[in-house]
């Protein structure tokens, strides 16, 4: 080495090595060398979320109000009962649902994580959501034979 110039250190390399992937980064059409979404891809994840979740509560709601609107045709004396049991049936099946809904996703994470453990968890994923759909069921069948 000449007079006068120095030798690099760790930690100048580290941060030239840092912005050169940036620079790669900003230049790439999908963001961080194509492993994250640009910010256009998220916002348009973020549009679909909210669509989503606006359809679900919408469809939610129709679920309440419909069977307890069938129902009112049938008498006047016990259809509020007969309405809130059958809106507490619905609501047994969304929560079932999204109760089998987190075990599946937890035993998919799992396998991912452990492949060599994919037999353990998928019985056991299985046991358990078979369990949560009999009490999703047996709510069921409680709320449609309520008087």
């Amino acid at each position: 080495m000449s007079k006068g110039t120095t030798m690099p250190t760790a930690t100048s390399t580290r941060r030239s090595h840092m912005r050169e992937q940036r620079a790669d980064a900003a230049g790439s059409p999908t963001g961080a060398g194509g492993l994250t979404p640009s910010h256009s891809d998220r916002k348009g994840l973020g549009m679909f979320s909210k669509l989503m979740t606006k359809s679900m509560m919408i469809a939610a709601a129709a679920m309440a109000v419909l069977p307890t609107a069938a129902l009112a045709q049938e008498g006047a004396g016990s259809t509020v009962g007969k309405g809130l049991a059958v809106v507490g049936a619905g609501l047994a099946l969304v929560g079932g649902g999204l109760g089998i809904g987190l075990v599946g996703k937890g035993a998919v994470e799992s396998i991912a994580r452990q492949p060599e453990a994919a037999g353990k968890i998928q019985i056991n994923m299985i046991l358990a959501a078979a369990l949560i759909e009999g009490a999703t069921l047996f709510a069921v069948a409680v709320g449609f034979l309520a008087k």
